[in-house]
């Protein structure tokens, strides 16, 4: 509609008159001030109902984890098993008898303490070489354990699949339920692109983080947990070095990621407003290029694209710097448990298959450091969508519905405002002390100049908005003490801007009442003149309409809207006259369409062209949101007023096309 204001992309501001009937400007998405731990904690909260799923998850992986950081451990044996083997050949000429201990006290008394202390690590039998009994014993211990550990964690990775999935099912319903109850004042500010980039793609984040860091997180924490006991339990020297990571990796991780959760937010705002003008672009590509404004769309486009690829830029390289850190942090853990490790074991401290399995726990150990910083990377990116998910899910609802509702007659048809006011922002009212009364079955036409609040008064009635003073009486029932689903069961609407499904024609018609038998559907396409195009059609009410309904007309579509209203048999009818942009017949078809459906109910007609609403029972003339004229066609042209003037504006140049002669 014509009263549609324009928006700025700042906030606060205040909404235009969008409504069904009109549209929203571009603007960037609202910014607040972000905070990674709370938003965490209520991403995980939305797992609680699955808390049975997660302590099995946990369950599984601390199986997993426990049998695999026993691997090592059995590792290191089998080494000491091979090891003690070799040693025991070098003594395979002593005599029979000797026992370990003698000769080592042979070695000390000719002054090789050292290869003594050595020696005094090692479970050997002077010249009996490798036990392989032993050793195979080992090797089937150490392959039973890491085929339980991968069992294991496959049934944790199946149990975790099914509660992210729950969780996410559980979003995607609050995200739905919440678009449902939002004001449409929330719609007026809000692109319609950012919206779509919040309930998909900011979604789709928060579900590929949950899948992907829970498991890693879980795994990480217990491995950390698990491999600390381990290597406390072989030497607690290296166990201090190897703890010495921790500090340090947790001082980087908290100063990544806290530049990079605000680069992640600017990143996912700027797709948002991207996502935001490709749809703009796309939905109205045509006029761009009827007007040659592709090169400025092109810049516009090619603005935004950029602030997306320095924003995800950013983020990923300071984000990045995590598992360079952690691997530089790891290597230097590593190098230094091989230089204690080696002097513990010339100083006879520990066996060599102990110092293998240590240095296999240090890397078990930084592993899920790293891990953990590589998921930090992740987070930061799901927890900045769930921001946005969330800010949307915080949003002000809709007031509720009156509780106990009243309801009126079936037959309900006498609408009237009493003194209503109603204003977008504060201090800048739009309507004031409007008043006006249409009776049961009278057509009442809404004119003016644009901006003059015809959709306004339209959305109010709708009850889209509520007025700020004065009451709109349906049947002698305010309105605001009807619930909204029962007033707009009573109420119709026909628009210029049509809205088909992906569906046959039939399916189409038939949401105006879903439970309309196959007859009640062909009398309302009947009654809507459908079935003059419709029997053309290869498929006749079968034919599938794509998602814009490309394959009808305009014209045609507007009929097909017009029968859905016909079928829906509302008391209360809101008809946007009929675009220009069809042909002479199909535009007479629509009017007789409308003629039609007016029949016996109060219609409100928002009028573009005065010689369509002479009929008309009540013509309302607004200005500023102020009914400066009412009454009939010919009372109105008498008067010479507001109305005398819009008519004689409109008819001035085009005599010829409409045949309408100015009145003087």
């Amino acid at each position: 509609m014509s009263e549609n204001k324009s928006t700025q992309a700042t906030a606060p501001r205040g909404p235009a008159p969008r409504g069904p009937m009109g549209r929203g400007g571009m603007g960037a998405p609202a910014q607040k001030a972000q905070n990674f731990g709370p938003s965490a904690k209520r991403l995980l909260g939305m797992l609680r109902p699955d808390a049975v799923g997660l302590v099995a998850v946990v369950i599984m992986g601390a199986l997993s984890v426990a049998l695999n950081v026993v691997g090592p451990k059995l590792l290191g044996q089998a080494t000491n098993v091979v090891v003690a083997g070799f040693v025991s050949l070098q003594f395979k000429d002593v005599p029979a008898g000797v026992t370990k201990a003698q000769i080592i006290e042979q070695l000390r008394a000719s002054g090789q303490d050292q290869t003594a202390d050595l020696l005094r690590t090692m479970d050997f039998v002077p010249g009996a070489g490798i036990d392989f009994g032993h050793l195979a014993w080992i090797i089937g211990a150490v392959l039973t354990v890491y085929i339980v550990s991968a069992v294991f964690m496959w049934i944790q990775g199946r149990i975790l699949n099914v509660v992210v999935q729950r969780a996410m099912h559980r979003i995607r319903m609050l995200v739905e339920e919440k678009v449902h109850r939002l004001p449409l004042s929330y719609y007026d500010r809000m692109q319609r692109g950012e919206l779509l980039s919040r309930v998909t793609n900011d979604v789709d984040n928060i579900g590929q983080t949950l899948q992907q860091s829970m498991s890693q997180v879980v795994i990480a924490l217990l491995t950390v947990v698990g491999v600390l006991i381990m290597m406390f339990s072989i030497s607690w020297v290296l166990a201090v070095i190897a703890l010495a990571a921790i500090p340090i990796t947790i001082l980087i991780t908290v100063l990544v990621a806290r530049r990079s959760q605000k680069l992640f937010i600017a990143q996912w705002a700027a797709t948002g407003v991207l996502n935001a003008r490709i749809e703009e672009t796309f939905s109205g590509h045509a006029i761009v290029k009827v007007y040659g404004h592709q090169r400025d769309v092109q810049e516009k486009f090619s603005g935004e694209n950029d602030a997306v690829y320095r924003a995800s830029f950013g983020a990923q390289f300071v984000s990045g710097l995590i598992m360079p850190a952690m691997m530089f942090i790891g290597n230097l853990v590593y190098v230094a448990i091989a230089v204690v490790g080696g002097i513990r074991i010339a100083s006879g401290l520990i066996s060599v298959g102990d110092v293998q399995a240590f240095i296999q726990y240090s890397r078990q150990f930084t592993q899920p450091l790293s891990q953990l910083g590589s998921v930090a990377n992740l987070l930061q990116s799901g927890v900045a969508s769930a921001e946005r998910v969330f800010e949307l899910l915080d949003e002000d609802e809709e007031t509720p519905d009156a509780d106990p509702a009243q309801t009126v007659p079936a037959d309900a048809g006498h609408l009237a405002f009493d003194d209503v006011a109603f204003q977008y922002l504060p201090d800048k009212p739009l309507i004031s002390d409007l008043s006006l009364s249409a009776e049961p079955g009278s057509t009442v036409a809404i004119v003016g100049p644009t901006g003059a609040g015809k959709t306004t008064l339209v959305n109010l009635i709708m009850r889209f908005y509520d007025v700020d003073s004065g009451r709109i009486v349906l049947d002698g029932v305010d309105t605001r003490t009807m619930t909204r689903a029962d007033l707009r069961a009573r109420t119709g609407m026909v628009l210029q801007d049509t809205w088909l499904f992906a569906g046959t024609i039939r399916e189409n018609i038939a949401y105006g009442r879903p439970s309309a038998s196959e007859e009640e559907i062909l009398d309302a396409a009947t009654a809507a003149y459908v079935d003059r195009f419709v029997h053309a059609l290869p498929d006749g009410y079968d034919t599938v309409l794509d998602d814009e309904a490309t394959n009808l007309s305009v014209g045609e579509r507007q009929l097909v809207t017009i029968a859905r209203a016909f079928l829906a048999d509302p008391r209360i009818l809101i008809l946007d006259e009929a675009t220009s942009s069809v042909d002479t017949r199909t535009e007479l078809l629509i009017q007789r369409a409308m003629s039609r459906l007016r029949t016996d109910r109060t219609s409100f007609v928002i009028a573009h062209r005065l010689s369509t609403i002479r009929d008309a029972d009540l013509i309302l003339v607004m200005e500023d949101g102020h009914i400066v004229e009412q009454g009939a066609h010919d009372q109105l042209l008498a008067a010479r007023g507001a109305y005398w003037r819009l008519y004689n504006a409109q008819f001035e140049a085009p005599v010829l096309d409409t045949g309408v002669e100015p009145v003087n």
